[in-house]
């Protein structure tokens, strides 16, 4: 999928809207939250909470909205192992055609175990070891996305003791100040350590072109994260390929243009990117200068179709505030105290006779920064009820942690009436293994 040029370039480019939320993947049915033909509750009664529970078919129709929309012009998905690292998951994509955009050698074990082609797989990241580049080259990857000139120098001396050339790209900054919604989410302006200064690339491609162990692959830039507008991807994309046309005059040919990722999902009433939106913006550009297209969505596949539930254990007024203490907290999803990310949270059954109260929504873990949601309207559960967290699919499971001593939740992937435990609940044993020495 998505391999070749097409020989229409017209196709596509009127393809309808398409926007990243493609219906809601856990919709009420008789007044309880499901996930495909399950109800949550009945979720959370079989596996435990905190649960990370995923819609299957969700997933795949997020992946092939993008193919749909790029049908026009050769291109490369490569979903970003990041957002949501699963095996399952990545087998699941895999299966659809889908590649990989890895930032670490443990991506590349996951990526590689779970059936993605290597030659669909590209590597970034600022901080590659060389352990990990070797690593990588010896499983023949399509390329990897080069931040530094230290790296490329790094890189070439990698291959060349492997007697192999490195595919690479220079991963530019285009000082293009995203307007994502947090700043540790702008990655395309120069105070970030992302990417090659644009002024700099020409020269560092020239000196690639005669180095022994490199060979010039294409060229990659990712200006940030959770970004809604199309506007800063045009001018990002316009500003490599102008730099494509100088290496072009210079004798050096580009294979493919990476545009990275970082497309929005809906976490509140905002809508999400317009994928169909955004490929007529780019194609005619791309298609024009013959080059094939990478992208890199990785929370815009799998981040709505993911919820955690959550079990309210405590209601506790203290002063003005009123707390609803649940079983889930920061080390389950730190997005909300670390990026100030918002997350819509509702009652997993029916509410009616509740009052709505403005509450925050914490978890039990020792820190007062430790909260899923902070002053908001909520009907106010019971001891004992469910929550869902929505659009939790990415960097939820991916960035938790044991702090406090807390085993990491289960995750399970729903397909219709099917559910399937996909990562077992941590036990207290894990909490220790992996350590040395004798217990006194």
């Amino acid at each position: 999928m998505g391999e070749g040029l097409l020989s229409d370039p017209s196709r596509g480019l009127d393809a309808p809207t398409t926007k990243l939320t493609q219906g809601d993947a856990f919709p009420r049915v008789a007044g309880e939250l499901r996930c495909g033909a399950l109800p949550l509750g009945q979720l959370a009664e079989r596996f435990g909470t905190p649960l990370y529970v995923y819609n299957g078919p969700a997933i795949d129709e997020r992946y092939l909205a993008f193919s749909r929309a790029f049908a026009a012009v050769a291109h490369l998905i490569a979903y970003s192992v990041k957002a949501n690292g699963n095996l399952t998951i990545l087998r699941r994509l895999a299966s659809l055609g889908s590649g990989a955009d890895i930032v670490s050698g443990g991506e590349l074990y996951r990526a590689t175990l779970a059936g993605v082609a290597a030659n669909k797989i590209v590597y970034s990241g600022v901080g590659k070891s060389r352990r990990e580049m070797v690593a990588a080259l010896h499983e023949g990857i399509y390329s990897f996305n080069v931040e530094s000139a230290m790296e490329l120098r790094l890189l070439a001396e990698c291959a060349r003791d492997l007697g192999v050339e490195a595919p690479f790209a220079l991963r530019i900054n285009p000082d293009i100040l995203s307007p994502a919604p947090h700043a540790y989410t702008r990655t395309g302006h120069l105070d970030t350590k992302f990417g090659v200064p644009a002024s700099e690339a020409v020269g560092l491609y020239r000196w690639a072109r005669n180095a022994q162990g490199l060979r010039v692959q294409g060229i990659d830039v990712h200006i940030g994260s959770q970004v809604l507008e199309v506007e800063p991807y045009v001018r990002a994309v316009r500003q490599l390929l102008e730099l494509a046309d100088t290496l072009r005059a210079d004798g050096i040919e580009l294979e493919y243009l990476d545009m990275g990722g970082g497309f929005a999902v809906r976490y509140d009433e905002q809508g999400g990117m317009d994928v169909g939106e955004l490929a007529r913006a780019l194609i005619p550009e791309v298609t024009e200068a013959g080059l094939k297209l990478v992208l890199e969505p990785g929370r815009a596949i799998v981040a709505e179709a993911g919820v955690l539930l959550t079990r309210v254990l405590y209601l506790k007024r203290s002063g003005r505030k009123t707390f609803v203490i649940t079983d889930a907290g920061m080390s389950d999803l730190i997005r909300p105290s670390h990026y100030g990310g918002y997350h819509h949270i509702e009652p997993v059954g029916e509410t009616a006779e509740h009052a709505v109260e403005l509450v925050d929504v914490v978890g039990p873990v020792c820190e007062t920064g430790d909260f899923l949601a902070l002053d908001r309207l909520l009907p106010l559960p019971e001891p004992g009820e469910l929550l869902a967290v929505r659009t939790a699919g990415a960097y939820g499971f991916a960035m938790t942690t044991n702090y406090n001593g807390r085993p990491r939740p289960a995750e399970v992937l729903v397909d219709g009436s099917l559910a399937r435990l996909i990562r077992r609940r941590e036990t207290l044993d894990d909490l220790v293994r992996g350590e040395v020495g004798e217990l006194e």
